[in-house]
């Protein structure tokens, strides 16, 4: 799985999640958090789908909001800890 299949993974979990609209497109570079599409319950949410999705347990240290503010770096987030696990 390539980072592009991730990101588009992850959009469309936050439009139809949070958005409740599976067509609609986040703007991947945008901040979730200070744009309101997310808080920390959405943060919850989310983890728990990456946790699912991508076979990823967080560490108390990967839990900062820079982790999760836009998709993009999410998705790098989550190719990191891939990458890290196959070495």
């Amino acid at each position: 799985m390539n980072e592009k299949e991730i990101r588009e993974q992850i959009g469309k979990f936050i439009s139809k999640t949070f958005l409740f609209d599976v067509e609609k497109k986040v703007d991947e570079k945008a901040s979730l958090l200070n744009t309101g599409v997310i808080d920390s319950t959405g943060v919850l949410e989310l983890i728990s789908f990456i946790e699912s999705n991508y076979n990823i347990k967080f560490a108390d240290e990967d839990l900062v909001a820079d982790n999760f503010d836009s998709i993009e770096k999410i998705a790098s987030f989550i190719i990191n800890r891939l990458n890290s696990k196959s070495i």
